[in-house]
């Protein structure tokens, strides 16, 4: 007798195991039981599970029976005139969905050409393997699949036009593309998911060539006349909000523009840009430290007296101004109220974004590299037939990554523009790499590829051919102009007197132990001590007791608590050492310091 589990829970047994599932199977195919449910005989342990929870990953597979399949040319028809939906093929039982459970016990052909008598089931296109970004790679089968894998998540951090309506939304962190086209090579999916709405790179010239070393390691050289043509070109936008807050009391916030007597006031330049209501005007240019939206506090303590006292009492400003290294201009102004009927004001601020030194770019391949280089359009490699690459990509970058599908889409892109129509590279069914080779070959151009090419500075020509074509290239959102930070003096936290966090805040750039290490093999001894002692402090010790001893400001001297007759010596310490100090006293540890003559 064969077990049955149903949901993991044991239910029954039967004496015909393989006759029981293909009764199932059969009932849910015709209908009489849910498509939801999913049926698997494993043979070797002599288990029928049978699932229909929640959460399974299942996926759609046409049905065949002896070596042929269930759809056939009059569902195609029915389907193409809108006769027939996906839903009704599957209530008909013609496609059905498989868990990871049932796959085990079917055997599925790729193409129908492929079908044989053993055959229970036909791939509905070999696109359904990959997710919606996967399938946007143009001749995925060619590439390995780590840098498919690659190729798919660089799609998702590219620039593009994400919503026709960005103009009136306010969304956190907006790049856009100025100019994003569709690509000349694309596949199936670009047209399932109607990728001309939403386009996100640009059809550009590439020519894989070495340049002077300034492409070494990824890195890309780029024609400074296509960026003057509006390569890569996009806009930046953030938005930043006020509120006017309600706190106990009949305490509000105010936007204005804050009086001289409101405490924390900052100066009058910082706020030359702000209008009779407190709120900056569009299209105004606005920097670092200028105010945007004036806005007003009460007092965060009120004591006891205060409340009494006939003076009013003195307000706090809490504006909304640029914070470090911040520019930009405004692009809209809005008033509105929120969910608890407080004033909200919305700034959104543009800049714009042209392509410079260390901005990321990346083919569908998961090729990725920064500008190493931007060169005048006068010094770049042109060929015979006067074409000036925009962007010259390193041929290194090609052997251990294995990604073929980028040359072959350098020819296809190529021959695609030439012969001014879309290249079909969908995974598994794309056009052939010969085919494309013959119709470029018939336009005039090498089969391969290559070309010759004369140097942008001497024009002489170059002794190798080179490879060159014409390839869908992103902008990645990765930009140094985001990113960019230094610091020589700043802020410091007030508990540890380390450097604050982050860009934002103006803070320290930290030195982890593998930095440490770098400078201990170079001997540079001074530089490693300059670069620890961001809270450096002098503190005495005292002798005797070995614990930090305390110092009179007043009398300028210093005295232990423990023992006031003992002697006590300065010692440079770092604060945070200080502050683990005082910490094990707390838990009542002592912790004695031994010093050490040094002379």
């Amino acid at each position: 007798m064969t077990d049955v589990y149903l949901g993991g829970k044991f239910v029954g047994t039967v004496d015909e195991p393989k006759q029981f599932v293909d009764n199932l199977k059969d009932k849910r195919r015709a209908g009489m039981l849910s498509k939801n449910v999913n049926v698997y005989y494993n043979d070797k342990l002599d288990e029928i599970h049978v699932e229909a929870f929640k959460g399974r990953l299942r996926r759609p597979l046409i049905v065949v029976k002896d070596g042929v399949p269930l759809f056939t040319e009059e569902h195609r028809k029915k389907l193409e005139k809108n006769e027939l939906s996906w839903s009704d093929l599957v209530k008909q039982g013609v496609i059905e969905y498989l868990d990871a459970a049932e796959e085990e016990d079917v055997y599925f052909a790729f193409f129908e050409n492929e079908l044989t008598k053993e055959h229970t089931h036909l791939e509905i296109a070999p696109l359904a393997m990959f997710g919606l970004t996967t399938s946007l790679v143009p001749f995925t089968n060619y590439n390995s699949a780590q840098k498919v894998n690659t190729g798919s998540k660089n799609q998702k951090q590219a620039l593009g036009f994400y919503a026709s309506n960005y103009a009136v939304r306010i969304d956190m962190d907006v790049n856009l593309l100025h100019y994003p086209q569709m690509p000349v090579v694309k596949s199936l999916m670009h047209d399932i998911m109607e990728y001309e709405k939403h386009p996100s790179g640009q059809n550009i010239v590439v020519a894989v060539m070495s340049y002077k070393g300034y492409n070494m390691e990824d890195a890309i050289v780029i024609n400074q006349g296509s960026i003057e043509r509006g390569l890569g070109r996009g806009s930046y936008y953030r938005p930043m909000n006020a509120e006017e807050l309600r706190y106990s009391g009949g305490l509000v916030d105010e936007i204005s523009i804050p009086d001289k007597d409101v405490k924390g006031y900052k100066s009058e330049h910082d706020y030359r840009f702000l209008e009779d209501d407190g709120v900056i005007y569009p299209e105004a240019q606005v920097a670092e430290g200028d105010v945007v939206i004036g806005k007003t506090s009460p007092p965060r303590f009120l004591s006891g007296m205060e409340q009494y006292s006939l003076s009013s009492e003195t307000r706090r400003e809490s504006s909304v101004a640029m914070q470090h290294g911040e520019s930009g201009i405004v692009d809209t102004v809005i008033l509105t109220e929120n969910a608890e009927g407080n004033k909200l004001i919305q700034v959104k601020l543009r800049s714009n974004r042209t392509p410079e030194v260390g901005d990321k770019f990346t083919s569908r391949h998961g090729q990725k590299g920064v500008i190493g280089l931007i060169v005048p359009h006068a010094d770049m490699p042109f060929t015979a037939s006067g074409i000036v690459p925009d962007i010259l990509f390193s041929p290194h970058g090609i052997p251990t990554r294995m990604t073929m599908a980028h040359l072959i889409e350098l020819v296809a892109g190529k021959t695609g523009a030439l012969a001014g129509r879309y290249i079909d590279s969908s995974v598994f069914d794309s056009e052939s790499e010969e085919k494309l080779r013959q119709e470029l070959l018939g336009m005039g151009f090498r089969d391969n590829g290559f070309e010759t090419m004369y140097h942008g500075e001497t024009g002489e020509p170059f002794n190798v051919r080179i490879y060159i074509g014409s390839m869908y290239y992103l902008r990645l959102k990765h930009m140094v102009s985001n990113k960019i930070h230094s610091r020589a003096r700043g802020p410091i936290q007030l508990l540890t007197r380390q450097p604050t966090e982050g860009r934002a805040k103006e803070g320290g750039l930290r030195l982890g132990e593998m930095e440490k290490d770098t400078y201990v093999a170079h001997g540079a001894s001074m530089l490693l001590k300059e670069r620890f002692d961001s809270d450096k402090t002098t503190v005495p010790v005292c002798d005797n007791c070995g614990l930090i001893a305390v110092y009179d400001e007043y009398k300028k001297r210093a005295y232990c608590m423990v023992c006031p007759d003992a002697e006590t010596n300065f010692v440079e310490i770092s604060y945070s050492f200080k502050l683990i100090l005082d910490e094990f006293k707390n838990l009542c540890i002592y912790p004695k310091l031994k010093l050490i003559n040094k002379y």
